[in-house]
């Protein structure tokens, strides 16, 4: 009896440790289902095909050999994507940048990038046409002099980004007069023209519709009339390089707009950065448990 006593407790003791491993186990899986279930995604959202954006983005999916479809969009329909998930709390992830309103609307980040595949800290330069400063001096001179700052850039941004009834040139205008302190100094001792005209090329994104209004509106003070050309970046580019517009505040560098800026180089002058301090990369909403491109999923 005594040993059919200890064969039974020691049968016992062994199912309960099974037991307990089993739902450790089970409680283990659910919790990688539970992380795995964060991170289901099988696209990143983009924006325009051949922009310096979309180069470095599908560069970093190779790099990391992520098992994701990197989708060709455009800003705005970007935009309606981030903000549908964003409503319903579901996983989504995007090719976006710094200084942009979103980030002032919405908690966002951007995923840590380890192999560095999408650069650091971005500046925006300012290029013109060859030509540009003998034949329009007080236009090249006002390109060469304007700068801001990141939290100026959002705050005309912030006025038409999320709301259609404002345009960007009214937000640039409402800007304009309420920092004239920062506006003088660019214009300072610029002598005014009659009439003249500037054609400005620029890519259909909140930041480039930002700074460009800002300066159209600054060269209209200076008596210039202005045209804005809306153009992909490669063809803005091109324009520029062949003298059809004479300038343009949209070269994000030195990743975002490399291969253009390198093949370009020689055939344009880049009259350095407008704006220091930008990013672009790879942002999920705050809510989702991932911290790096490395968490997205692989092949």
């Amino acid at each position: 009896m005594r040993l059919q006593s200890k064969v039974s407790i020691l049968l016992f003791s062994i199912g309960l440790l099974l037991l307990l491993a089993s739902c450790q186990s089970t409680s283990s899986d659910e919790k990688n289902n539970d992380q795995n279930s964060e991170i289901e995604i099988n696209k990143i959202v983009g924006i325009e095909p051949g922009s310096g954006t979309m180069k470095i983005a599908q560069e970093t999916v190779d790099a990391y050999n992520l098992d994701v479809e990197l989708t060709p969009s455009s800003e705005p329909a970007m935009l309606t994507e981030l903000k549908n998930a964003l409503e319903n709390e579901e996983p989504i992830v995007v090719t976006l940048w710094q200084p942009h309103w979103m980030f002032s609307e919405y908690d966002l980040k951007f995923l840590e990038d380890p192999k560095e595949t999408l650069g650091a800290s971005e500046n925006i330069h300012t290029m013109v046409r060859h030509g540009l400063k003998d034949e329009k001096p007080s236009a090249y001179q006002l390109l060469d002099n304007f700068y801001w700052e990141v939290e100026d850039m959002n705050a005309v941004m912030a006025k038409f980004g999320q709301n259609d009834e404002v345009e960007p040139r009214d937000a640039a205008k409402e800007w304009i007069a309420d920092n004239r302190d920062k506006v003088e100094p660019w214009i300072e001792g610029i002598e005014q023209v009659n009439g003249e005209t500037v054609e400005l090329a620029y890519v259909n994104w909140d930041t480039e519709l930002s700074s460009t209004n800002v300066v159209a509106l600054v060269l209209e003070e200076l008596g210039y009339e202005v045209t804005l050309t809306p153009l992909d970046m490669g063809i803005a580019f091109q324009s520029l390089s062949q003298g059809e517009v004479d300038g343009m505040l949209i070269a994000w560098l030195p990743v975002g707009a490399a291969s253009y800026a390198e093949q370009y180089k020689d055939k344009i002058v880049d009259l350095g950065p407008s704006l220091e301090g930008a990013q672009q990369g790879f942002v999920v909403p705050a809510y989702m448990d991932i911290d790096s491109i490395e968490d997205l999923p692989t092949k």
